[in-house]
């Protein structure tokens, strides 16, 4: 066992196994994958999930997202429909979850209390030969603590959880920096419950028009939480900032920070988070009282980066 925690792995042969070893042994693991760095455990040991609640703070009744190294094993843990089948077909492996009725074999605190798995196939390397040697599903909500910033990076994961967990394996920063798209599917067509990496116009493209359910709060899959993702210092969007904000830009609109210059909401898109961070940590160490972020058009990955803004903005209860 390590001297201290977390033990930080590097992205080698001996990393892999020793990663592999830890999620064996009941521990929790920060993984990368390509949305953002999940907090994984083994998705049929029920005391592992217990922990992962646990080291996030996270309530209970909120279902985690499971990550198999294919189809293949997905069809082991839910039941496939036809537009669930198309959509498995061009997304996966990629930043794509889908919610489908569950065999019930993961532990029960995965999935909340419904009779519906969150499943994905991640596209990361890293966590795809992680998932290979493992042999099993594994529960991997984002490695951070509940209701905060998403992690991107090792050190994000690191700084915010720290000794609550066992171990971290080094990917280097997430590719798409947002957390997957969440769909549910039935024979009724297909329903949008979070937006994420992959627009909605490339799932409307394979299965024609979807419903968009996003209600705040209601919880059936990741991500719906009202105040969610959030800074500690108080995030503001749209309108004119005040001279107390530190702002974040986007194109044509200047700030302390950017996420993107040329308005590339790809690149917004994948630098989300890892921006939220560091204006949380320039906000605090130079006394800003709100962090203000300029308007980000509503379309494509635009609808994705403002649903985790405005979580994000919401009030503390």
């Amino acid at each position: 066992m390590p001297l201290s925690y977390p033990e930080m792995l590097q992205d080698d042969c001996i990393g892999v196994a020793r990663a592999v070893e830890v999620l064996r042994s009941g521990g929790l693991l920060g993984l990368p994958t390509e949305t953002v760095y999940g907090l994984a455990a083994d998705a049929r040991d029920g005391k592992a999930v217990a922990r992962i609640f646990e080291a996030k703070g996270r309530p209970r009744f909120n279902p985690l997202i499971v990550h198999v190294p294919t189809l293949d094993h997905i069809t082991e843990l839910v039941e496939i429909g036809p537009n669930a089948r198309i959509l498995a077909d061009a997304f996966w492996p990629g930043a794509l979850t889908l919610v489908l009725p569950s065999k019930g074999k993961v532990a029960d605190l995965v999935s909340g209390g419904l009779p519906t798995l969150a499943v994905r196939v991640p596209a990361h390397p890293l966590a795809q030969r992680i998932l290979q040697a493992f042999g099993g599903p594994i529960a991997a909500p984002s490695a951070n603590p509940s209701g905060q910033v998403s992690p991107t990076r090792a050190s994000h994961v690191e700084a915010g959880l720290g000794a609550r967990i066992d171990a971290i394996i080094d990917g280097g920063p997430c590719e798409v920096g947002l957390e997957s798209t969440i769909l549910k599917t039935n024979d009724d067509g297909v329903r949008l419950l979070r937006e994420g990496g992959i627009a909605r116009e490339e799932v409307e493209r394979l299965v024609g028009p979807v419903s968009v359910d996003l209600t705040p709060g209601r919880v059936e899959a990741p991500g719906q939480m009202e105040r969610h993702y959030a800074t500690h210092v108080p995030l503001v969007l749209g309108g004119e900032p005040k001279d107390e904000d530190l702002c974040i830009g986007f194109g044509p609109v200047e700030g302390h920070l950017t996420l993107s210059d040329s308005g590339d909401l790809v690149e917004a898109a994948a630098r989300l988070f890892s921006v939220m961070h560091k204006a949380d940590e320039l906000a605090t160490a130079r006394g800003f009282q709100r962090i203000h972020v300029t308007d980000i058009p509503e379309v494509g990955l635009g609808r994705a980066i403002n649903d985790r803004l405005r979580r994000a903005s919401h009030p503390q209860a």
